[in-house]
């Protein structure tokens, strides 16, 4: 099949469908209307009625209001059931991020399905685990990961269905996005919601550590109600998803923007000309940056080359970004106000967010700038010690939280759910202590922690000390195998362009600001860019193999 012109794919001004009002079965009406319930679909519902001709996403060329977003959402749906997709089956997706990988979890979740976002970054067998660990019947692909499909052909247990998403005709054995929205009625809602399963998030690079984090209805739109006020999101938003949509770091904004009735706009992956380009093209006004993405973006030299006067906001987070980044961040964008959440996909993920007035380094606020923030309005957080019990403010502990966002627990794992979840508690896995304020510091993930001596050294703590160095563009700190201290600090190091500095310099500049004990005893510095993974992290994980290959130390 060839698929329309992209002119015939501006779908504006299509009609609101009688499938998307007050006509759902009547079981499916007294579900979604029974006091308490949530579901994701409401987000939707809402778009459309307050803000039906507004605009809803805009991807390249392609630009589509709520009713049209709305009503092929309907269709979409309905070509699932054809295809013999029943509620609470799981729905797999492998694409970069796109306006259809958006009207795949509206989709999905419309006709009752579990959507299974899928990293891009894996490997076969490690898609092949993903696939067969949760069940997936069917899969939606786009054009980038076609050639996946031979290494996963008579290995999956229970995948009968593909559905390509991307551009040109559908393979053979497939059948394409657009047709199924072509050929189909619009279906009723199916009406789930509350705390039946809405998605599973897998968390985790390899096949034996994945673990498949459930998230409800009620998990997922929670967190979106709690994202709405912390981020100050409005109708008038128009944010750009620049990370990568299998993330739940990406997700965080999904259904926030859509109950605000707001617009989201795409790049297929992050790279920092498009991102700038697209803001540009499409008047975004909010992104999310982590922070090895902003360090890119604040050093791009043809940053003053785009026009992102519409820019707004930028949401920081999934790992600790360094002062000197922000720092540079805000005296390149000074109209940018930023916001920084922490959270877990464990918690659909938002825990804590540092607003906006808070982003200062003097007067009486001076410091807080370094916290994750405060706890959101639906979490309760608190630091707790080995034994579960909350330590004195400004004791390092665990970071733990319970509230309506946290997710049913780890699927087909009922060991580690009782784990996480013990004492009706999410733990974390994150070192962090809390001030007088409330405000949460976070100083490392337990598993980066490293004991050196006998003390604890927080690599963030050290790596924001490197980043303050002129010289210094990327770095990471890692421990490595030493007979006398068990483990050693080492930083791994990538300068600036025509910058110089040895590892005595470093070594020196870091004890300037801290302790001797937590100061890297090696460097190693490298020319490429440190390796990251789908959700733009820098992965630890392998920098630190080399080390400790052969070794006991557990490096996942």
């Amino acid at each position: 099949m060839v698929l329309p012109s992209p002119r015939r794919l501006i779908y504006n001004g299509a009609q609101h469908s009688p499938a998307l009002g007050s006509r759902a079965p009547a079981a499916s009406r007294r579900r979604m209307t029974h006091r308490g319930t949530v579901y994701i679909s409401q987000t939707l519902r809402r778009a459309l009625q307050v803000n039906g001709r507004g605009r809803a996403t805009g991807f390249r060329e392609r630009v589509q209001t709520w009713e049209a977003f709305a009503a092929r959402i309907a269709r979409l749906a309905a070509g699932l059931r054809a295809l013999g997709v029943r509620p609470g089956d799981r729905v797999a997706i492998l694409a970069l991020n796109s306006d259809r990988y958006l009207e795949f979890f509206f989709a999905v979740s419309w006709a009752g399905a579990v959507f299974v976002p899928i990293n891009t970054r894996l490997a076969p067998p490690e898609i092949l685990y993903w696939l067969n660990d949760s069940g997936s019947e069917t899969l939606f692909v786009d054009e980038h990961f076609l050639h996946v499909l031979g290494d996963l052909r008579g290995h999956t247990a229970a995948l009968q269905r593909l559905v390509f998403m991307g551009e040109g005709e559908a393979p053979t054995g497939s059948v394409h996005h657009e047709q199924l929205i072509a050929r189909h009625a619009p279906a009723e809602d199916a009406g789930r919601g509350g705390d039946e399963l809405a998605g599973i998030f897998y968390t985790g690079g390899t096949t034996g550590q994945s673990k498949g984090v459930m998230l409800s209805h009620t998990n997922l739109i929670m967190n979106a109600l709690n994202v709405v006020p912390s981020l100050q999101l409005t109708q008038q938003t128009n944010w750009l998803h620049s990370g990568p949509m299998f993330h739940i770091g990406d997700g965080t904004v999904t259904f926030g923007v859509t109950v605000v009735a707001g617009a989201h706009c795409f790049i297929p992956r992050f790279d920092v000309e498009d991102s700038l380009r697209t803001v540009q093209q499409h008047r975004a006004t909010n992104m999310i940056l982590l922070p090895t993405m902003a360090n890119m973006v604040v050093n791009h030299p043809n940053l003053e080359q785009f026009d992102i006067s519409t820019l707004r906001g930028i949401l920081y987070g999934a790992s600790p970004m360094p002062e000197a980044v922000i720092r540079k961040a805000m005296q390149v964008m000074p109209r940018v106000t930023f916001f920084h959440a922490y959270g877990q996909t464990e918690a659909a993920p938002m825990l804590t967010c540092l607003r906006p007035e808070y982003h200062t380094f003097e007067g009486p606020q001076a410091g807080k700038a370094a916290s994750a923030g405060q706890a959101t309005l639906g979490c309760e957080v608190r630091i707790f010690d080995e034994h579960d019990q909350e330590v004195p403010r400004g004791t390092v502990g665990e970071i733990c939280a319970r509230g309506p966002n946290v997710m049913q627990g780890y699927w087909n794992k009922p060991e580690l759910t009782a784990a996480a979840l013990r004492g009706g508690w999410l733990h974390t896995g994150d070192g962090g202590t809390m001030d007088e304020d409330g405000f949460v510091y976070v100083v490392d993930r337990m598993k980066d922690m490293i004991i050196s001596g006998g003390e604890n050294v927080y690599s963030a703590e050290v790596e924001n000390v490197i980043y303050q160095h002129p010289a210094v563009v990327e770095c990471a700190v890692i421990g490595i195998p030493s007979d006398k201290w068990g483990e050693a600090v080492h930083a791994i190091v990538r300068l600036r362009p025509a910058a110089q500095a040895g590892a005595d310099d470093l070594i020196a500049h870091c004890r300037r600001h801290i302790a001797g004990f937590k100061c890297p005893r090696s460097v190693t510095f490298v020319t490429d860019p440190l390796p990251l993974s789908g959700a733009n992290k820098i992965l630890k994980t392998e920098l630190r193999k080399p080390y400790w290959a052969g070794r006991s130390k557990n490096v996942n």
